[in-house]
């Protein structure tokens, strides 16, 4: 259940809908799997898995919801090897080479006979909605996968107003500022042991783990003009992860105190109980620290971005 990443959004000027009329909007949407042509299909599905069937887990105004993604597999190399197969098969018999048009079609056949047959690979994907302070947040270390989440549910709510996330301050400048100077981090943060560093005007990218941040060779490399695009934060031994500078949360670290406190829930071997125990713990320390990163990256900010339906 304990999230390992976070894309961030804000929810802008709507409403939050009713948690009735959410399961009825989701169960709309629920996952199925893809039909004989179909490539690949998304819909929801319970968060608990096969321990329950509800697709909306709402606790104090915390929602966790479950994308489900069916994708079938059809390499390239499988096409590719079928088409040039063919068309050898039909220019010896023709006497003639195939044009482009030609092989074209035949890739299209082929594709469209063995994709019936491919493998299906599944995914899920974790979304926490909280109401009380109108944020989304995805559980995946891909923006594009965090983005389709957000597709489905716009399509389940029939429009979605989010924008990433956004600080006064950005977040490069802030890492850049915390690593070059200890006395500017905040009293609560330590920094971990991983960095990205990017040149300034080139593609030049430095990345760093298991090293001493405060090192003298990370100050010479800043010296010259590196900044930092990732860095790794502890705070308060409550959590850690790495932070980048599109303020994606990556590599979440729930420290041990907070998991023992969650093992202590009594849940009765219930795993619906055990699920929303955890998520709720999960959620609070979140909510804690995303609210702590944008005071320390200046606030948010306003006006940043275009709100999309």
């Amino acid at each position: 259940m304990w999230f390992k990443h976070l894309h961030l959004y804000r929810l802008h000027g709507s409403a939050t809908i009713p948690a009735t009329d959410l399961e009825e909007a989701l169960a709309e949407q629920a996952a199925r799997a893809p039909g004989g042509q179909e490539a690949r299909r998304v819909g929801w599905c319970p968060p608990a898995g096969r321990a329950g069937t509800a697709l909306l887990h709402e606790l104090q105004g915390q929602r966790l919801l479950t994308m489900l993604r069916h994708e079938r597999l059809l390499p390239a190399g499988v096409v590719r090897e079928e088409v040039d197969e063919r068309s050898a098969e039909i220019e010896a018999r023709e006497g003639r080479k195939l044009r482009r048009q030609e092989k074209q079609e035949i890739k299209e056949q082929v594709y469209e006979e063995l994709l019936p047959r491919a493998f299906v690979r599944s995914q899920k994907v974790d979304l926490w909605w909280d109401t009380r302070r109108e944020l989304i947040a995805v559980n995946s270390s891909s923006r594009k996968r965090a983005e389709e989440v957000l597709d489905l549910l716009r399509e389940t709510l029939g429009s979605l107003k989010v924008t990433p996330l956004a600080t006064q301050t950005l977040p490069m400048r802030a890492m850049t500022q915390w690593l070059a100077d200890e006395k500017s981090r905040p009293a609560a943060m330590q920094l971990g042991d991983q960095v990205e560093l990017k040149a300034k005007g080139d593609d030049g990218v430095l990345r760093a783990r298991q090293v001493d941040l405060d090192s003298d060779e990370i100050q010479q490399l800043l010296a010259t003009g590196k900044q930092a695009s990732r860095l790794a934060i502890e705070v308060e031994g409550r959590l850690g992860y790495v932070l980048h500078d599109d303020l994606t949360l990556k590599s979440l670290r729930f420290s041990d105190a907070l998991i023992d406190e969650a093992s202590e829930t009594e849940d009765d071997g219930d795993a619906i109980v055990r699920l929303e125990a955890d998520f709720m713990l999960m959620t609070q320390a979140l909510a804690e620290e995303v609210e702590r990163l944008i005071e320390w990256l200046g606030g948010e900010a306003s006006g940043s971005a275009q709100a999309s339906a």
